[in-house]
């Protein structure tokens, strides 16, 4: 039986147990820091040392269509004018033919920190996207 990657474009983002449709994400990087380290005692030829360091997480930012009588991103972003930031779990799941999930990104405690609206022009005829960019305290892999 032969085995295929896995289509990018079947996929479901989901907070406080509600799925939310969206047609792009991005961001769902990891980088790990490298340190290099040289002492006194070790000859002008010696490479130095390389250690890991601090764990990077990227924003994620994510797109939709704009929907009659829908401003949940842009009330999120205000926080209803409340002073504090609701901060907000995330799952996004990469669906295999089945629509189970086979990876699944959880991101820790997001919140909005910018929220951008449709580039309006006279002429265009391009659906209406909104987008928000979320930054978030962690991001774990599990696949399934």
């Amino acid at each position: 039986m032969a085995t295929y990657p896995i289509p990018v474009f079947h996929y479901k983002v989901s907070w406080n147990n509600q799925d939310i449709g969206f047609s792009d994400v991005s961001g769902l990087t990891q980088e790990l820091q490298a340190i290099e380290y040289r002492d006194g005692l070790m000859s002008g030829n010696t490479p130095s040392l390389r250690r890991p360091g601090l764990k990077k997480v990227n924003n994620i930012s994510l797109k939709r269509g704009i929907v009659e009588k829908n401003n949940d991103l842009f009330n999120w972003f205000n926080n209803n004018g409340s002073p504090n930031v609701e901060r907000r779990d995330l799952t996004i799941s990469l669906l295999n033919d089945e629509g189970n999930p086979v990876m699944v990104w959880t991101v820790l405690q997001a919140w909005p920190t910018k929220v951008e609206g449709p580039g309006l022009k006279a002429t265009g005829n391009e659906i209406a996207i909104e987008s928000i960019e979320l930054v978030h305290e962690g991001l774990s892999v599990k696949t399934t």
